[in-house]
């Protein structure tokens, strides 16, 4: 079954369909990981993005029940050079093709992702639309150029209402952008006792929760659409500890008078190299964003730098300079990647300890 990738520019990739043969549109985007494909179309900061991996082989070692970051991957549609379907590996349940099928999202293979990459990293981001190729092409070329930017991902991903995980540590109130799955099992292996709630929750309800610290989830698009988080989260600030991570690390900039702006083509991937600015250590880290910190906005802040990216110098990681609040631009929680920065959440887990030990002194 033919299908085709139309994007804005007039490209035009003609290949063979897979998953569900439907016709969707999105933002074009690449990731260079080499595993964890799974893990990728069910992470909802994809939401509204048609997602091409860059690894040559993806479907090989299947589907199975325990790698979803997500219950309903959001994805718009998969690109690959080569899609396996019959998979081979003891923890496979299911094809992808199969899951893209039930689930709702097309797929395309065969076609040069190499050159699609070139293009994506030479003139940035792009709308596409997969379909089918009886479509007129100019037609669709202009509905692309004309269509907009999506700006409500973050209400389509979030949980609708509030939600327990019952554990006998610390209580942290997740505020969930999209959050991953990775997020919420690095918190419960630490024995915390975790509220997961909606994006738009105010800070007087995350203070009623008995909050012992607030994580900020990461999440898809653009974080000035964002605006009820950027108020919660100053609302919060001083009151409990704060830990963001992606799309809560750029609200958390923005919520302390900082900028963000768009990249060109984003940073997606499970082998990005980031700076420790205070040791110069370096980090292996996940990474799945298209916007970033402007790093001259930090200077009018109370906000210092704390990582950067080793690439493109751009801001991995701040922290403020009055109130226990720090942020990551990358995933420590790393599914699928790397665990080098998983200390990260012990060390959130000693900023609650040092607040809570500092109101029973008090």
């Amino acid at each position: 079954m033919k299908r085709q990738l139309i994007l804005e520019d007039g490209q035009v990739y003609v290949g063979e369909g897979f998953g569900a043969d439907i016709v969707m549109s999105g933002e074009v985007v690449f990731n260079t990981g080499m595993t964890g494909y799974q893990e990728i179309l069910s992470d909802p900061s994809y939401c509204g993005q048609i997602v091409m991996l860059t690894y040559p082989l993806i479907g090989n070692y299947g589907i199975n029940r325990d790698d979803f970051e997500s219950i309903s991957p959001a994805i718009h549609g998969l690109i690959v050079k080569e899609v396996e379907l019959e998979p081979s590996h003891w923890r496979s349940e299911e094809s992808l093709h199969s899951l893209l099928e039930a689930k709702g999202i097309p797929g395309l293979a065969g076609i040069d992702t190499r050159k699609l990459t070139r293009s994506i990293r030479e003139q940035g981001t792009l709308r596409g639309r997969i379909c089918s190729l009886d479509v007129n092409v100019d037609e669709v070329i202009a509905e692309l150029k004309a269509s907009t930017w999506m700006v409500d991902q973050v209400a389509k991903v979030s949980t609708k209402d509030p939600y327990h995980a019952p554990g006998k540590g610390h209580r942290v109130v997740l505020v969930d952008f999209g959050m991953k799955h990775g997020i919420l099992q690095e918190l419960i292996e630490r024995h915390c006792d975790v509220v997961v709630v909606p994006y738009n929750t105010p800070a007087e309800e995350v203070i009623r929760l008995g909050a012992d610290g607030v994580m900020l989830s990461n999440g898809p698009g653009n974080p000035v659409d964002v605006p009820e988080a950027i108020q919660m989260i100053q609302d919060l600030l001083g009151k409990v500890p704060v830990f963001g991570i992606c799309l809560g690390h750029q609200l958390l900039a923005l919520a302390c008078g900082a900028k963000t702006d768009r990249l060109r083509f984003g940073h997606r991937g499970s082998n990005h190299p980031v700076r420790e600015l205070a040791t110069g250590k370096i980090d292996i880290t996940a990474q799945n964003h298209g916007y970033t910190v402007v790093t001259e906005s930090l200077e009018n802040t109370r906000l210092e730098a704390t990582h950067v990216a080793v690439n493109d110098s751009t801001v991995e990681g701040i922290k403020h300079l009055d109130y226990p609040a720090f942020s990551v631009q990358y995933h420590p929680e790393a599914s699928p990647g790397p665990h080098d920065a998983n200390h990260l959440f012990d060390e959130f887990i000693e900023m609650m300890e040092i607040k809570i030990k500092s109101k029973v002194q008090v």
